[in-house]
């Protein structure tokens, strides 16, 4: 990992209790690796495989929401322990989605092929894939891989496996942490990837989590679910549902750190993985395929899903994110965008403020320092608030910016 800081924005701060880890190594328990198996036409590393040791692991996952998920989702959904998943497989370059009857066999196999490896049971196996969709998957060449990552599982074996799970991404994203707690000390670990295809809706993205702490099936669950929530759950990139998004919590015990319901252990250690998520999902959406700069689109009101609505419209909307891409202080962009979510024929009244600085009062322009929005929207990361009618509600959404990098990834994905 580079010497620059895991926690570095200012939206989400790194907990006092909580000490980076500049080095690789999992917590222990787990072994991980990476090889390159021939998928990717680039010849990079492609297949990951991820163990855990540990007889009594304990886990919990989340999956994409999406109508056509990917056999890989639908196997572990169907199939997995979910809540003590031993090892996991993975391979980028193809997303075995919209593969059919036969995309579930290689699912299958993928995941017979990694209990075999891992030595446990094959129900105990979670499988992941991303990439291309609608091209089968090149099995001779995903089960050599999967042996040969088994030939090299190591302890710091999370460098080569995060290198294995990326497509589009530009850069890693990786973190190592010691959280001190009341009973003690554990270790964290995460790997994640994600750059386009990202508006979970509970990840392609996948978010792989280890600790050594000793955690209940149901802690893990609770944990893991609340975090999704506040992390992956409020991010979009370009608006899009994977088929195949993933975001799996594995626990060795290994520390013999027990977390036991509502004690001071569970809030500290909640705290850890709240902000290790929610800085991997801001990681994802600075990662956005070409993108400049990070927006923060607050939203205030009276109804819930009204609230959510104008958040994911404004973060989700083409005219905003391009204006984000120029650093252009199109505030009425905004105004549109909030429109577009909530139709109807009497005026809305709402408020905008750009950095703190109000442009629109009760649905119109107010006298406001457009040199100092000016200047705002240059920065790496902008902040946009929005007040609807009524107040007790909030929501936040955090999207990166829209540019011609982004149409050029995709336009020539697949050629």
């Amino acid at each position: 990992m580079s010497s620059t800081a895991f926690f570095r924005g200012r939206w989400v701060e790194r907990p006092p209790h909580v000490t980076e880890l500049s080095d690789g190594g999992l917590p222990d328990g787990f072994r991980a690796s990476g090889v390159a198996a021939g998928i990717k036409e680039s010849g990079a590393p492609d297949v990951g495989l991820m163990v855990c040791d540990a007889p009594e692991t304990t886990s919990a996952a989340r999956f994409t929401n999406s109508g056509t998920q990917a056999p890989p989702v639908l196997l572990c959904r169907e199939r997995c322990r979910l809540d003590a998943i031993r090892a996991v497989v993975v391979n980028a370059g193809n997303a075995n989605a919209a593969t059919g009857k036969m995309g579930f066999e290689n699912a299958a196999k993928m995941q017979g092929a990694g209990g075999l490896v891992a030595r446990v049971r094959e129900d105990q196996v979670a499988v992941a894939s991303t990439g291309v969709i609608g091209v089968p998957l090149p099995m001779g060449k995903v089960n050599n891989g999967i042996v040969a990552a088994a030939h090299a599982l190591s302890e710091d074996g999370d460098v080569a496996f995060s290198d294995a799970i990326r497509t589009t991404d530009a850069f890693e994203k990786r973190v190592r942490l010691s959280v001190k707690l009341p009973s003690g000390t554990v270790k964290l670990s995460a790997q994640a990837k994600g750059a386009g295809m990202i508006s979970p809706g509970f990840a392609t993205l996948l978010c792989f989590v280890q600790t050594d702490a000793l955690l209940s099936a149901e802690t893990c669950d609770l944990l893991l679910g609340v975090c999704v929530k506040r992390s992956f759950e409020r991010v979009s990139v370009d608006g899009q549902l994977s088929t195949n998004d993933m975001v799996l919590l594995q626990a060795s015990g290994r520390s013999g750190v027990s977390i036991e319901p509502e004690t001071e252990d569970e809030l500290r250690f909640g705290e850890a993985i709240d902000g290790l998520m929610r800085q991997l999902s801001l990681l994802v959406v600075a990662d956005g395929e070409g993108a400049r700069r990070v927006g923060r689109v607050v939203v205030h009101g009276g109804e819930p899903v009204a609230v959510d609505r104008v958040a994911r419209a404004v973060a989700n909307s083409p005219l905003v994110k391009t204006a984000l891409y120029g650093g252009d202080p199109n505030w009425g962009r905004i105004v549109q965008a909030v429109g577009a979510a909530m139709p109807g024929t009497a005026p809305l009244a709402v408020d905008v403020s750009i950095e703190g600085v109000k442009v629109c009062a009760g649905g119109a322009q107010v006298p406001h320092d457009a040199d100092a929005v000016a200047a705002a929207v240059q920065r790496d990361e902008v902040e946009y608030e929005i007040f609807l009618p009524g107040d007790g509600v909030e929501t936040e959404v955090y999207f990166s910016d829209l540019g011609h990098e982004y149409v050029t990834i995709n336009a020539d994905y697949t050629t």
